[in-house]
């Protein structure tokens, strides 16, 4: 038997190893990829569905459906005239309201059309269906109506029902648009770092199908009330498989290329690059599920349901790297490469000093052996200034009508709301109270200049609910009708106080405060619009001081049990959270002086820090592992060296690939996932370009093997005594 057949005849059982590995993830991705369209039958975008079981605005959710008789959002109509409203266009403003709302999706129990003081406005409040596509309804409301009213008279649709729509909205485009300039950016860099035509598309294959599989388990997960899925996580979801896949194929192939120039056969290349890939991967893609896991101390559900969505991708975004990529360059070989095929130089396996080529990170690596502290001690004070303006950032939530990026329908129309009736109209403080302390209560609300009425709900009243008055509940109707009687489940009625202000401003949450203190004697529950954005804020504050302290501690513990030291991982936490700061620092002047964003919810910096933290450590650990692996054999200043010329450009196209990703982030319209995508992506290319190219190499470089402290390698690793 001839060598080549002899070597054909030993490829075989690793030709049907690597077939049998894609095809089974051809199948998952085949089970995975229709769901795409799916997201929201698995998916909620309720905000109380997030918040902690033992926050009174959860408790009080829980109980409107006994007293308000139906699961419904409710929708505020806003008719708004330049002249009066008089008796025959308010007649058929109601036959134009009765018509629409006999639709699909509209419950009955819509309100009659109420006149403002002035006679300019109008308003009624129509209950939509939860379990029905909110958005759909609302906007087949709103045309019906602005079809049928009068010449002269505008159409709104707002309240919560209104701002659902507008959120549906905005994240209608993460199965479509999101994606697909994701995944059009990750191509672009590929194809520029690769000038190939088939190995960007076996690696942007290999994110895509990790990607589907991470979907097929997420969803069902949701499907099963494992997990809580949103259309923010979602989003998140997509991105982060996408840029930690691609960021891990492009080690696995820098890898690949190294070993064909070495052997002829393209097996043992694999092989090799798998090896020598295998632990940066496995440890960054366990420091990032390890960081991301921590979210699961959070009290607000959407941050602890993130944690394990998000580790799940990354879970199949390791194993597609380190199963499937190596499968199809096993089958394609140096022709993944073409037309730039790695040649076979056999000399390559014993490799030259890398310092001497002419290569930007040749340069640079040269620069810093001549001067590292010129280099590290001005970038250190340069990040430490930025890192200053992170101070500036506002970051106490926002109200829920900015949320929305663009045009808003439910926004003009709570404007419109503001300017002619009370500004909470639609959206009101629900309060559950005893009933031996309803007036207690009702006294309470009727005393705070932040509530312009009060009113208890009353299943005898024909509005359903009636006004409540220092004198207790008013009659309806002609003199002499008795009160109604207050509607009672498990001994506790429901009062509904209508706010002065609108319900998602900051005068709204203050009084819902001082209700909350007020109440305090009565043992009353206070929920509602406002009370829900309350205690989102509440919790995550308390999320951010626990979970931020804890991924670090969790993350220098990977870090020393990786790289078997002290010193080093608390050189990388520490450049690191520098590089965080810094890019906060930045994103708070940006997003006051260049994009006039209304502020930030508490949780952009939360979501930040886990974000850069633990995918920033991704380019240090691929750095550190290659350094310690060359300072075995020539020491740690060389070592460092030769780590930052060799690992230079996979690590930096490694940066730009996640910074694309997660700047797509920002095509969708909602302020929360632009402002992530501002800090992680300039965070991403801080880290990239300054940290890890100058910073944490100059300063290792300046103290040289105390690095590895209190390893062997500390004490003796080859380096001459001395500094250059």
């Amino acid at each position: 038997m001839s060598l080549r057949s002899e070597s054909t005849h030993r490829s075989w059982p690793r030709v049907l190893l690597s077939s049998a590995l894609i095809l089974m993830w051809l199948v998952g991705a085949g089970l995975g990829g229709p769901l795409f369209g799916r997201v929201d039958e698995v998916s909620s975008n309720d905000a109380t569905a997030y918040l902690p079981d033992s926050a009174p605005a959860t408790e009080v959710q829980r109980s409107l459906g006994d007293f308000l008789g139906s699961d419904s959002i409710p929708a505020v109509v806003v008719f708004s005239s330049e002249t009066k409203i008089d008796d025959a266009v308010k007649g058929e403003l109601t036959t134009a309201l009765d018509a629409a709302t006999d639709a699909e999706g509209v419950k009955d129990g819509s309100s009659p059309v109420l006149l403002s003081e002035d006679g300019l406005a109008a308003q009624a409040f129509v209950p939509i269906d939860a379990d029905a596509d909110v958005g759909e309804v609302s906007a087949a409301l709103s045309s019906d109506l602005k079809k049928s009213v009068p010449d002269g008279v505008a159409v709104h649709i707002t309240g919560p029902a209104g701002f659902t729509a507008d959120l549906l909205a905005g994240f209608s485009g993460i199965d479509g648009i999101l994606l697909l300039v994701a995944l059009l950016a990750v191509l672009v860099i590929l194809v520029i770092v690769y000038r190939s035509l088939l190995l960007p598309v076996i690696v942007l294959c290999t994110s895509l199908f990790a990607l589907c599989v991470a979907l097929l388990v997420v969803w069902w997960a949701a499907k099963l009330d494992i997990l809580l899925l949103s259309g923010q996580t979602q989003g998140i979801l997509f991105i982060l498989v996408i840029g930690a896949a691609t960021d891990y194929s492009l080690l696995l192939v820098s890898r690949f290329r190294e070993e064909l120039h070495a052997t002829s056969d393209r097996w043992a290349a694999v092989r090799g690059a798998w090896k020598g890939a295998f632990e940066p991967i496995l440890a960054s893609g366990g420091t990032v599920i390890a960081g991301l896991l921590c979210l699961l101390l959070s009290d607000l559900k959407s941050n602890s349901t993130l944690g394990p969505v998000a580790a799940i991708g990354i879970v199949f975004a390791m194993l597609a790297a380190l199963t499937l990529l190596p499968a199809l360059l096993g089958l394609f070989g140096r022709a993944a490469f073409w037309p730039r095929r790695p040649k076979l130089e056999p000399e390559s396996a014993t490799p030259g000093d890398p310092l001497q080529g002419r290569g930007p990170w040749q340069r640079l690596a040269r620069g810093i052996r001549r001067h590292p502290r010129a280099i590290w001690i001005p970038t250190a004070l340069v990040l430490a200034v930025a890192a200053v303006g992170g101070l500036q950032l506002d970051a106490s939530g926002v109200p829920q009508s900015d949320l929305v990026l663009g045009s808003s329908e439910a926004r003009d129309g709570q404007a419109v709301l503001g300017q002619h009736f009370p500004g909470g109209s639609g959206s009101p403080v629900y309060v559950l109270v005893d009933q031996s302390k309803l007036q207690d209560a009702a006294d309470v609300l009727l005393a705070d200049k932040g509530i312009d009425g009060v009113s208890v709900t009353a299943s005898d009243s024909p509005s359903g609910s009636a006004p409540v008055t220092e004198n207790g509940i008013t009659a309806l109707g002609r003199p002499g009708t008795p009160a109604p009687d207050p509607t009672v489940r498990d001994g506790r009625v429901l009062l509904q106080g209508t706010l002065t202000d609108a319900a998602d401003s900051q005068a709204a949450e203050l009084t819902v405060q001082r209700l909350r203190a007020d109440l305090t004697g009565t043992d009353a529950l206070v929920g509602g619009v406002t009370a829900t954005a309350v205690d989102t804020n509440a919790a995550s504050i308390h999320d951010r001081n626990l979970i931020i302290p804890v991924v670090l501690a969790v993350i220098l513990i990977i870090l020393m049990l990786l790289l078997r030291s002290v010193v080093a991982p608390l050189l990388l936490i520490l450049t690191t959270v520098l590089s965080f700061g810094s890019a906060m620092g930045v994103a708070a002047l940006a997003f006051g002086g260049l994009f006039h964003f209304p502020g930030a919810d508490p949780a952009v910096p939360l979501y930040g820090f886990v974000f850069l933290v633990a995918l920033g450590i991704d380019y240090n650990i691929f750095l550190m592992t290659r350094v310690r692996e060359e300072s075995r054999k020539h020491g740690t200043r060389e070592g460092i060296l030769r780590g930052l010329a060799v690992t230079g450009g996979v690590i930096t196209s490694a940066g730009l690939v996640l910074a694309a990703t997660f700047a797509a982030l920002s095509v969708i319209p909602i302020l929360f996932l632009v402002q992530i995508a501002f800090i992680v992506a300039f965070g991403v290319l801080l880290d990239t370009f300054v940290v890890r190219s100058l910073l944490v190499p100059a300063l290792s470089h300046d103290l040289g093997r105390v690095i590895w402290w209190p390893s062997r390698l500390s004490r003796h690793d080859g380096e001459e005594e001395g500094r250059p």
